[in-house]
C-alpha cells in the first residue's frame, strides 16, 4: 500500500488530479485519526485539511527518502505542533452548555461509545507529549517503529522506549494505581 501511495504522490506532483484524489482517499482517515489522537477530535478535520494543503504545496520537493505516507505523517505532526502552540497563546473561553450539547449530540451519533472515547482521550492526555506521539503513531495509527521515528524525527530506539514508557504509564492509569498529585514521577515508568 505504501508503494501505491508514494506512486500517487509522485503522479500528483506531476499534475495528475486523479492520483492526487487517490492519495488523499488512501490516507485521509488515518491522518485525521492521527491528528485526533494528538490534538482532539474537534480540530482534527481542520488540521487534516491544513496537512494536505502543506503536503500538496510541498509535493514537488518530495524526494522519496521515505514513503509518502511517512512524509505525510511528518507534515501532520508539524501541523499539530503548530496548532498546540497557537492554542496555548490564546485564552480559551468555554460555555458549559456548549460542550454539554456537543457531547449529547456526539453520544447519539456514537451510540454510547462517548464514554470509551472520553476515557481514551483522558488516558492519552495523561501521557507526556513525546510518549503520546510515539504511542499514537505506532499503536493506534499502525506505523512501524522505523516510520514513526522518521515522523517524530528521532532514532528508532527512542520511539521504542517512549512506547514502552507510555504502555507502562497507561497500565498504571488503568489499574487506578496513579493518584494525581501524589508526587510520583512517571519519567522512569
Amino acid at each position: 500500500m505504501d508503494d501505491a501511495v508514494t506512486g500517487w504522490a509522485y503522479a500528483a506532483a506531476a499534475g495528475d488530479r486523479v492520483a492526487a484524489a487517490a492519495f488523499v482517499r488512501a490516507t485521509q482517515v488515518e491522518v485525521t485519526r492521527f491528528l485526533a489522537h494528538l490534538v482532539g477530535n474537534r480540530d482534527a478535520e481542520d488540521l487534516a485539511q491544513e496537512t494536505y494543503l502543506r503536503a500538496f504545496r510541498g509535493l514537488p520537493a518530495f524526494a522519496g527518502r521515505s514513503s509518502a505516507r511517512t512524509w505525510l505523517y511528518s507534515i501532520a505532526r508539524r501541523v499539530a505542533a503548530d496548532h498546540v502552540r497557537a492554542v496555548r497563546r490564546r485564552p480559551r473561553v468555554a460555555e458549559g452548555q456548549d460542550w454539554l450539547a456537543a457531547a449529547e449530540r456526539r453520544q447519539s451519533v456514537d451510540g454510547g461509545r462517548i464514554d470509551e472515547q472520553i476515557v481514551l482521550r483522558r488516558l492519552l492526555d495523561a501521557l507526556p507529549a513525546d510518549q503520546r506521539e510515539a504511542f499514537v503513531a505506532t499503536q493506534l495509527v499502525g506505523l512501524s517503529y522505523e516510520d514513526a521515528a522518521q515522523v517524530c524525527g528521532c532514532p528508532v530506539g527512542t520511539i521504542r522506549s517512549r512506547v514502552a514508557r507510555a504502555r507502562s504509564r497507561l497500565v498504571l492509569l488503568l489499574n487506578d494505581t496513579y493518584v494525581p498529585g501524589d508526587g510520583k514521577d512517571f519519567a522512569s515508568a
